[in-house]
């Protein structure tokens, strides 16, 4: 007799169990276990729309000028060329030949890749070295591959005395090379 109420209560309970997961399983699609592709909870999107919007966000969701370089000229006047500022992430490689400045655009950032380079200020107040957690004033040697953030106009960077070779350096934003 024993034995029918072992089998009994396992099959009131198996029972009971299946009833209760269907009724979870009924309040559970909402949360995504039961909606079907294409509805407003699971939408479906083309592999072009995704490669359209990668490319959008890639580009700040416009197309990029090219960069003005300088060129020598026949006089001796020196030449200033402004580039566009750059969008989202995206740096440009700028060649600084000696005696020539590079001047960043308010929030502009610069690395300086290969080179001597010195910190150019027309006030009392620097360059922020992001990677160092510094201020570096006017003069001060800026080193190579930090983060420099310029917060201003007319602060930027140029190559240090006596250095027969010119910068490389790495321009997020915009500048102007005098």
């Amino acid at each position: 007799m024993k034995s029918v109420w072992k089998v009994t209560t396992a099959a009131v309970l198996l029972a009971g169990g299946v009833w209760a997961g269907s009724l979870l399983n009924v309040t559970a699609e909402g949360a995504g276990v039961g909606s079907q592709p294409g509805t407003a909870d699971d939408p479906v999107v083309t592999k072009s729309y995704v490669d359209q919007q990668i490319q959008k966000a890639l580009t700040g969701g416009t197309g990029t000028a090219p960069v003005a370089t300088a060129t020598p000229s026949p006089s001796s006047a020196p030449i200033a060329t402004t580039a566009p500022t750059t969008t989202g992430n995206e740096s440009v490689i700028v060649d600084v030949k000696p005696g020539q400045t590079l001047i960043a655009s308010a929030g502009a950032e610069f690395i300086v890749r290969a080179g001597k380079a010195v910190i150019y200020s027309q006030d009392a107040n620097g360059v922020a070295d992001l990677t160092d957690g510094k201020d570096l004033a006017n003069g001060v040697a800026a080193p190579t591959n930090h983060l420099l953030s310029f917060p201003r106009d007319g602060r930027g960077i140029t190559v240090q005395t006596g250095q027969t070779l010119g910068l490389v350096v790495m321009v997020r934003g915009g500048y102007t090379l005098k």
